[in-house]
């Protein structure tokens, strides 16, 4: 319960702060939303849902964005990177994080495992290559996710010793992608949507 509250009180910060700052506002957006009522869509990927709770484009967040995502038993992320921080706060389920810290390296190689249980928290360094499975055969994991200077670049593998060179960049990532055109020029007015 204190968990909850503490992403309650985090998520309150975020918002009211880019009260003024967001230029959003001004085309109707909603200061005050409920989660539940945020668009929510799996972007082709099984076993996802995920609701962008406050976004680069969307908000016209420009120092974090926070995610709410859902795995089904059985789904995860890919094996990515990316050069932002990232932070976890497990809300209910479990799974494991597989990790591979060896950026240095000319591939991600063998990862460490971390399992990951409801009211934990985890936090992925700049550039450290990763991947989030629910392994929990009986219930979903529910994650909130924060991350820095969005919209993110994400570099996908399509295993672990992939070099880094051959990974592919997806930019701008699908919750970016779908993202409105009228969205982006509203927020940025003088920086260019790449599409």
């Amino acid at each position: 319960m204190v968990g909850i509250s503490i992403i309650f009180f985090i998520l309150s910060i975020l918002l009211s702060a880019t009260a003024e700052a967001s230029q959003c506002s001004a085309i109707g957006l909603p200061l005050v939303r409920k989660i539940n009522e945020l668009p929510q869509d799996n972007y082709g990927r099984e076993g996802l849902s995920h609701i962008t709770v406050a976004g680069s484009l969307m908000h016209g967040m420009k120092e974090v964005e926070v995610w709410l995502q859902t795995f089904s038993p059985g789904s995860h992320t890919p094996i990515h990177r990316h050069s932002c921080e990232e932070v976890f706060v497990v809300l209910k389920g479990s799974g494991t994080l597989y990790l591979a810290s060896s950026s240095h390296e000319k591939h991600p190689g063998k990862p460490q495992e971390y399992p990951i249980v409801s009211n934990s928290t985890f936090h992925i360094p700049v550039n450290d290559v990763h991947q989030v499975w629910n392994t929990n055969e009986n219930e979903d994991l529910q994650m909130l996710v924060i991350i820095s200077r969005p919209p993110v670049k994400v570099f996908i593998y399509e295993d672990w010793h992939m070099p880094h060179t051959a990974s592919k960049l997806k930019f701008p990532y699908y919750w970016d992608d779908f993202q409105s055109t009228a969205f982006a020029f509203c927020c940025y007015p003088s920086e260019p949507f790449i599409h």
